[in-house]
């Protein structure tokens, strides 16, 4: 007995020290291909991943770890087939729920072309994301999600492909004057290119289109990837669109930044002039040499210039210790139209290069691109400020931007937001253009990534634009290979909505009206209507389709209804909009008694009488309690009527009165008596009144239709103000709008015709403020004929008009 346990004992020990030693294995060799990836060492960390895989011991946690390490350094080396695949199989052993796993798939599809399925996985990332407790932030694409945090549409632009293209390379357009200033040429593979060749062709030079509004398109892609061709056969006594006063100005009407406004001679500098052709042409016979030239920036008067060039100047070049002709950074300045001054900024070097300079808005601060030792990778952005008549020691814009990958191509818009290209960031292709936005021109507060079509499964970069993205330019090599120019032009937002705050006031007190229900509109298909209430400010805040229009129907009791359109076509500001919405009291309707003529008989003191009846019959109501309140002190005197349904007050003089007649399942009626001289003679006041109740049925004059028509006639609003009226005096009072037709036509078309009738009413009386919770719209058809025009008897159209009519009856008072 023992022997065998121990005999067991032992086996299982065995077979746990050998799985032990496996486990153990695993998470060495584990361990070993993760230190290959983080050293970027991407071939043996694939070997190493692979030869992991292929181990049957692993746990179906350990292998889908693998498989995402596996695919994200097929990722790095430009596998896009591969690294789709792992990336597939680690979601399915488990990944999916790993928000940044999602997300790197996604690019891996986005980067194959497979942009809807990796719109999915992008919103998929971003429920995972939410989930998640909060953590170092990650640049999320521009489609994926808004500011605020919730999903928005992708932002459309049409891309436009200028005809100024070659079979060469054009990049890197700047703005200057009313046209741009590019790189055009031939170059290598690096970087930052650094390698001239000089004399004749191969190497790059500036480039000038004097206007860029003019430029000629080849071919336009579409928002929604269609290709069309271009219309560019304008002849020269054709006005610009949007030059006259009569043509709707389009989005490149505006001119974008710099904006000149003095006059400077650039002709002479140019070498041509500038006025005569609109053809491309090269800059500046001074400033391109037999070396490399290019990107460049301007002052905004157009006097200044700091561009790059290969290590040359004044005829002389100088390479590196390790033998390379590194770029520098150069400025000058315009004289008579040249460029003179040619001098270096003050923290170039031999050893390293230094280019892509942008300037701020204010001139004060450059921005740049440098593989200067101290950064975080291949090449990093700097930026320089200009104190005291120099440039200072550039200061590296940190990790948020800077990667261990390369950025490039910086470019500050007006507003001082930072563009740039990196291919250390993911994205869809080796270069993508990013989005910064910058505080104290140096913190950068968060990076997002820019939507396809501007960037693409190529390299994307050198964008250029104006404050708020409405248009611009940038290059990208995904046609054919080459460097070529795109211009873009959005047409849609830049978020998914536009926000919209809505204030509700009192038109007579201007203060703001808490509990109004605002009806919104959205003209379309599939866009159902929606209510929102306003809060305590009387505000109600709503995020607006972009490209629609939109009607706001607000509605209170006591208020008549207010209406106001709105459209969110052409807005491309992207600024929140505040609405002003006032709101009306109806005119509250309460009699005042008439006098009566004196009686024969002689008075000791004035007085009032009269008949309580019926408003259906005109019948005297007994059991009326009329009570009389004397203003003046607020006293009360009552008398209930008898079968004759008569009442009788004294009235002293010099007071105003309140007459009040209540009765249950009667709505209450309440007149006013103006106050009688004190010196005048006694009167007799005459007011017969007349109560609605339950049940009663009331035919509302001339509110008739045309024939097989349920709009209302333009002289029914006299009628219907009345009626208005009546709910106004009678706060409590419930009724159904009961609308007849003729016997003419089918039955069932005649009830779904007099139902609609009944809604017209319904919606007037809406529209004056009345409360839809106190109307019930009938249909009544033709079941209810006031005379006997039915079917097969002949009767004239007065007869038939009869019929078609509308009455209300009391069903409740409240």
């Amino acid at each position: 007995m023992r022997i065998g346990w121990i005999k067991h004992f032992l086996s299982v020990w065995l077979w746990i020290s050998c799985s032990i030693t496996a486990w153990s294995q695993t998470d060495s060799l584990l361990r070993q291909a993760e230190r290959l990836l983080s050293y970027k060492a991407y071939g043996r960390a694939i070997d190493a991943y692979a030869q992991l895989l292929a181990n049957d011991q692993l746990t179906t946690t350990q292998k889908a770890l693998a498989q995402g390490k596996l695919a994200y350094a097929y990722q790095q080396v430009g596998d896009g087939t591969k690294a789709e695949r792992f990336y597939r199989d680690a979601l399915s052993n488990g990944a999916d729920e790993d928000p940044q796993q999602v997300l790197q798939f996604a690019k891996a599809l986005a980067a194959n072309g497979k942009f809807q399925e990796s719109q999915k996985q992008y919103e998929r990332y971003l429920q995972l994301k939410e989930k998640m407790p909060a953590r170092r932030s990650v640049a999320i694409p521009e489609n994926a999600a808004s500011p605020g945090g919730s999903k928005k549409e992708t932002i459309r632009y049409r891309l436009e492909y200028l005809d100024l293209n070659t079979a060469g390379e054009e990049f890197s357009p700047s703005f200057y004057q009313d046209g741009l200033v590019y790189v055009s040429g031939k170059k290598g593979g690096a970087t930052i290119e650094t390698t001239g060749k000089g004399g004749g062709a191969g190497y790059l030079d500036l480039f000038y289109a004097p206007n860029r509004n003019s430029l000629k398109v080849a071919s336009i892609i579409n928002a929604d990837g269609s290709v069309s061709k271009a219309v560019n056969q304008r002849t020269k006594t054709e006005r610009q669109v949007g030059s006259d006063q009569y043509t709707r100005a389009t989005a490149n009407d505006s001119r974008t930044v710099p904006n000149f406004s003095g006059s400077i001679n650039i002709t002479e500098g140019l070498g041509y002039d500038a006025r005569s052709s609109g053809a491309p042409k090269r800059f500046s016979k001074t400033l391109n040499t037999k070396y490399h030239e290019g990107p460049a920036t301007f002052s905004r008067d157009g006097s200044r210039i700091i561009f790059t060039r290969n290590n040359y100047n004044e005829g002389r070049s100088a390479k590196s210790s390790e033998g390379v002709n590194k770029l520098k950074l150069y400025s000058a300045r315009q004289e008579n139209g040249m460029w003179v001054d040619v001098e270096e900024l003050p923290f170039n070097s031999d050893e390293y290069s230094v280019g892509h300079p942008t300037l701020s808005r204010d001139e004060q601060l450059l921005y740049f691109a440098s593989d200067m030792p101290g950064g975080f990778g291949g090449t990093d952005l700097y930026v320089s400020r200009f104190q005291n008549g120099k440039w200072g020691r550039p200061v590296n814009l940190g990790q948020t931007v800077n990667t261990k990958g390369n950025e490039l191509f910086p470019f500050v818009d007006d507003a001082g937001n930072l563009y740039f290209s990196s291919d250390g960031r993911g994205g869809l292709g080796a270069l993508d253009i990013f989005f910064a936005a910058l505080s104290n021109a140096t913190t950068v507060q968060s990076v997002e990534h820019l939507n396809a079509p501007i960037n693409s499964a190529e390299d994307d970069f050198g964008l250029i634009t104006d404050a708020s993205r409405r248009g611009g330019y940038f290059s990208s090599n995904r046609r054919e290979g080459s460097d070529d120019i795109y211009r873009f032009v959005r047409e849609s937002s830049l978020y998914g909505c536009r926000d919209l705050t809505i204030r509700l006031y009192d038109m007579d007190t201007d203060a703001a009206l808490d509990s109004v229900s605002v009806l919104v509109k959205t003209k379309g298909e599939g866009r159902p209507d929606q209510t929102l209430t306003t809060d305590r400010n009387g505000l109600v805040q709503l995020c607006l389709e972009g490209n629609n229009d939109f009607m706001f129907q607000a509605s209170r009791d006591g208020y008549i209804n207010s209406t106001i359109g709105f459209t969110t076509r052409l807005l491309t500001d992207d600024q929140p909009t505040r609405l002003e919405m006032s709101m009306m009291k109806p005119t509250v309707i309460m009699d005042t008694i008439a006098e009566a003529p004196v009686r024969p008989t002689s008075l000791s003191r004035s007085r009032i009488r009269g008949v309580i009846m019926s408003e259906r019959d005109r019948r005297p109501i007994a059991g009326v309690t009329v009570r009389l309140r004397k203003e003046c002190d607020r006293s009360l005197r009552e008398y209930v009527t008898g079968p004759d349904g008569r009442y009788s007050f004294e009235l002293d003089p010099g007071c105003d009165y309140t007459l009040i007649a209540s009765k249950p399942k009667f709505g209450t009626n309440t007149s006013r008596i103006k106050r009688l001289a004190k010196k005048e003679k006694p009167k007799e006041l005459s007011a017969d009144l007349r109560m609605l109740g339950v049940g009663d049925i009331v035919a509302i004059d001339n509110i008739y239709y045309d024939l097989d028509q349920f709009s209302l006639r333009p002289n029914a609003a006299r009628e219907l103000d009345r009626l208005v009226a009546t709910m106004q005096k009678y706060p409590s009072l419930v009724i159904e709008i009961r609308s007849h037709t003729d016997s003419r036509g089918d039955a069932g078309h005649n009830k779904a015709l007099s139902t609609e009738r009944a809604k017209a009413v319904t919606n007037y009386l809406s529209s004056k403020g009345i409360s839809r919770k106190r109307m019930v719209a009938i249909g009544m058809g033709e079941s209810e004929l006031v005379n006997n025009c039915t079917d097969g008897v002949i009767c004239t159209d007065a007869e038939h008009q009869r019929n078609r009519r509308t009455e209300f009856k009391v069903i409740a008072i409240k």
